[in-house]
């Protein structure tokens, strides 16, 4: 297999273009693993133009070597996209593009060209159109793994993973068990002794505030206090329900490795507060490692040459872990 990783385009109507020139910059500061563009060439040399930097680009083929990715030219496969102007509005349009560059990459994946790959932003409502809940159960899915993924954020001090993912609030309650528990925090204890040689401490929030309801059955007791238990003869280092209020104050004192929250902004909201732009999004549970900036498209900042790389470079520099 080559030790090489893609990226992933994404959106072409976001600062998806920006954040990889500013990665391409950086290269030789960060030492990454040997990389490739999955993309437009013809656009990503109008928003090259756009975005004034001076950077080649050269067309690699289904065919290259680890050598055709050396050099100080950014090497793209590429792949056609029938957008005209520039930047355009963030709409449907552009799906096919999308699904066509990560079709490729999974293509990759299969023929052992590359070890894994990051996807720079998308935006989920014009991309799934309500098919599917966001990029880890597509790729779930598409690796015939449905129902074994584990979304999780991370950032060397403190990573964070919703049992639930893009779904309304309301439905929260319903879609939490047992078994999705136990079976995320075994997929994530796993890989942290896998990538990272170490047994992580968990904390499992409950899911109303103060771990309290008033009804006879709370979540709290028929769920998510039998999983910890379940979890803790299995010998997991974890403790819970904690209060989800106080959690993210008392990590660094109770040494939390891992917060598993019951939705996304019960843990998402607080983390981004503390790491903001520090933190990359992984997805477990795949025959393959795949990365991505933990943030959206930003439209409100598209060719304004403002957007911030750090999580690209991240989600880059986390295969430097990756030996196989």
């Amino acid at each position: 297999m080559n030790k090489s990783i893609a990226i992933i385009a994404g959106e072409p109507n976001s600062i998806s273009s920006e954040i990889i020139f500013k990665s391409w910059i950086l290269r030789k500061k960060h030492k990454y693993k040997p990389l490739f563009i999955i993309g437009s060439i013809r656009l990503l040399n109008l928003q090259k133009k756009k975005l004034k930097y001076k950077i080649k680009i050269k067309k690699i083929n289904n065919n290259f070597k680890i050598n055709d990715l050396k050099g100080n030219e950014l090497p793209v496969y590429d792949v056609s996209c029938k957008q005209k102007k520039t930047f355009e509005k963030i709409s449907t349009k552009s799906n096919k593009y999308i699904f066509k560059c990560f079709e490729k990459a999974l293509k990759f994946i299969k023929y052992k060209k590359i070890i894994g790959f990051v996807n720079c932003p998308i935006s989920k409502e014009s991309l799934f159109v309500n098919k599917h809940q966001g990029i880890t159960e597509f790729l779930s899915k598409k690796s015939g793994k449905n129902g074994s993924e584990s979304m999780l954020i991370y950032n060397k001090k403190l990573s964070v993973s919703p049992i639930t993912t893009h779904i309304p609030l309301s439905k929260v309650h319903k879609k939490i068990n047992q078994y999705k528990i136990v079976n995320k925090v075994k997929v994530i204890n796993n890989f942290y002794k896998k990538f990272f040689k170490k047994k992580p401490n968990f904390a499992i929030l409950g899911l109303n505030p103060h771990n309290f309801s008033s009804l006879k059955k709370s979540e709290e007791k028929e769920i998510i206090v039998k999983a910890i238990k379940k979890l803790i003869k299995l010998k997991i280092k974890v403790i819970g329900p904690v209060a989800a209020d106080s959690s993210f104050m008392i990590f660094k004192k109770d040494k939390f490795d891992v917060i598993i929250g019951m939705y996304h902004d019960q843990v998402l909201a607080p983390f981004k507060a503390l790491f903001n732009f520090d933190a990359i999004n992984i997805t477990l549970g795949l025959p393959y490692i795949r990365t991505s900036p933990d943030h959206g498209v930003a439209r409100d900042i598209v060719g304004k040459r403002i957007a911030n790389p750090k999580s690209l470079i991240e989600s880059i520099k986390f295969f430097n872990h990756i030996n196989n």
